[in-house]
């Protein structure tokens, strides 16, 4: 059955960025119709398990924007465009007090004042929070602020499958080809597995980012990379893959294999040490700043001390610290930590790194226009020039929110200059069978995350990435195969698009010679003297 439904601006996905750009689109121009579709319930994302904060200069009597920016700058290892530095961080004050209006509870000190907490590579405390689920109580704000706007429109269980663009109505649409224009997508109701062409006048990707291509991430097992795929498949501009920020501390646990819990950042700005299993205080030998230098810098020196002395983990040390205290500030991971039999005051906690965040993706400018006309972009599946070569901690909420706004400010004008597409046809559904072979998808998306893990994790080499590169044509050749004769299931589609992000982050390692940030080859261990993104 053919079905077509029509939006006046469709968002794909409900977290930070989606959803403050429909809040701020649905009050400046409440005769839109504006719908969001999220993969799984609207308040599943990324968004919600971020633990640390958002980072923005609150205490001007300490802080002020040109330290928050060059703390911005140094962590991003030179790639970072500065003009897009600047404006989030000048924009994000702005920003994280209309999220207080709309409700958000950040802690507060007795007397009054923010709670403000200090993570890796911040030169002053400057991360607002709550407790540690400051990203769940974002969510739960921007849900509660976008339900009561009656024409914003929340699909929940919908997985997006392909961008709608001119190759469907015939054209040789080419990576280069100029003014390729997006008219919606096609996307499966998960619910009863059919097909819907979804129209709009402007399309917008806040789809998160594609943790689930390696064994240890600490994404939701919905972090697939869907809007970064759709967008290479459309021939749209991608940059900067091989910048895949690996948290250096998740709780090590081998029996889990779909998402690592996250022992955040601010757990060492309260104090905690880092340790190797011999209790040997290591950070110091990388770093001034020991275990508070940046994530690239101590997701880098963990993975050395395991590899030097053979251990499976290192240690996360906060015996020393106030237990109580750590109670207030971090109740959520001692409570897991606990369950783990990891009494936080008496053992110290084993901690591994685990991919986290990724600083490619989707080419935008600064108000988030992508390579397509009709089509804008935020959040983690965007490579903005915020992050560089790698992400300060807590800066990406604080990005959701600016170019959610400066979206919403652009949109609210540009749509009045389109109409709906005609003539998109009906997805062909003809000549496919259901799968017999779930099988084969579960093993293979187990075998993906075997190569990235193994070749193109936190370091790198020429040999590792060839050998990465070969194997991922053979499971895209026989996932294109099953695709191309199995009725579709969100199992399948997810693998499809992680093998083309895993291609787009090998690919892009390969390009890269030199070792800048968070991609580090034994082959260049030098950064190069000039600087330049990785395009595909």
């Amino acid at each position: 059955m053919s079905i077509e439904k029509r939006t006046d601006v469709l968002i794909v996905g409900s977290g930070v960025a989606g959803l403050t750009c429909a809040i701020k689109l649905a009050m400046a121009r409440p005769d839109l119709k504006i719908t969001m579709m999220a993969k799984a319930t609207k308040d599943e994302s990324n968004t919600r398990y971020a633990q640390g904060g958002v980072a923005a200069v609150w205490n001007i009597k300490a802080d002020t924007l040109e330290k928050h920016i060059a703390d911005t700058l140094d962590a991003g290892d030179g790639l970072c465009k500065e003009d897009i530095v600047r404006m989030i961080v000048t924009e994000g004050p702005v920003r994280v007090q209309e999220l207080i209006d709309w409700g958000a509870r950040f802690d507060k000190e007795l007397s009054g004042e923010y709670d403000l907490g200090r993570e890796g590579g911040h030169s002053e405390n400057r991360i607002l929070h709550y407790k540690d689920i400051t990203g769940w109580e974002i969510e739960r704000t921007l849900l509660e602020k976008a339900a009561s706007l009656s024409n914003i429109i929340i699909l929940e269980n919908y997985f997006a499958i392909d961008l709608l663009t001119q190759h469907h109505l015939g054209y040789n649409v080419t990576r280069m080809t100029p003014d390729i224009e997006c008219y919606g997508v096609y996307a499966l109701d998960k619910e009863n597995l059919d097909v819907e062409t979804h129209l709009a006048r402007i399309t917008i990707l806040a789809t998160g980012g594609a943790g689930q291509i390696y064994r240890a991430t600490t994404n939701p097992i919905i972090a697939t990379g869907d809007g970064m795929a759709m967008m290479y498949r459309a021939k749209g501009r991608i940059s900067n893959m091989e910048f895949v920020q690996f948290h250096p501390t998740s709780l090590y646990n081998p029996a889990v294999e779909s998402q690592a819990y996250l022992i955040s950042e601010a757990v060492r700005g309260f104090g905690g040490v880092l340790r190797t299993l011999d209790g040997e205080e290591f950070m110091e030998k990388y770093d001034e700043r020991k275990s508070l230098a940046p994530r690239d810098i101590v997701a880098r020196a963990i993975d050395s001390e395991m590899k030097r002395l053979g251990d499976e983990y290192v240690y996360l040390d906060c015996r020393h610290l106030n237990v109580e205290e750590f109670k207030i500030h971090f109740p959520n991971i001692y409570e897991k930590c606990l369950s783990a039999g990891v009494d936080i005051s008496k053992s110290m906690i084993p901690v591994v790194p685990a991919c986290h965040y990724f600083c490619g993706g989707i080419m935008v400018d600064r108000d988030g226009k992508t390579s397509f006309n009709r089509l804008w972009a935020a959040g983690e599946c965007t490579a903005s020039g915020l992050h560089g070569a790698n992400r300060l901690a807590s800066n990406s909420l604080l990005e959701g929110l600016v170019y959610g706004h400066n979206i919403a400010e652009q949109v609210k004008t540009a749509i009045d200059k389109f109409d709906f597409k005609e003539g998109i046809p009906a997805w062909n559904a003809m000549g496919t069978t259901h799968p017999k072979e779930m099988v084969l998808i579960t093993q293979s998306w187990k075998e993906l995350k075997d190569i990235m893990s193994s070749y193109v994790g936190i370091v790198r080499s020429n040999v590792r990435l060839r050998r990465a590169l070969d194997r991922l044509w053979l499971l895209y050749q026989e996932t294109e195969t099953l695709y191309n004769s199995s009725t579709l299931s969100p199992q399948l589609c997810e693998l499809r698009n992680l093998i083309t992000i895993a291609y787009l982050v090998t690919r892009s390692a390969s390009m890269r010679h030199e070792s800048r940030g968070l991609h580090y080859t034994t082959d260049y261990p030098e950064k190069l003297d000039h600087l330049e993104e990785t395009l595909l």
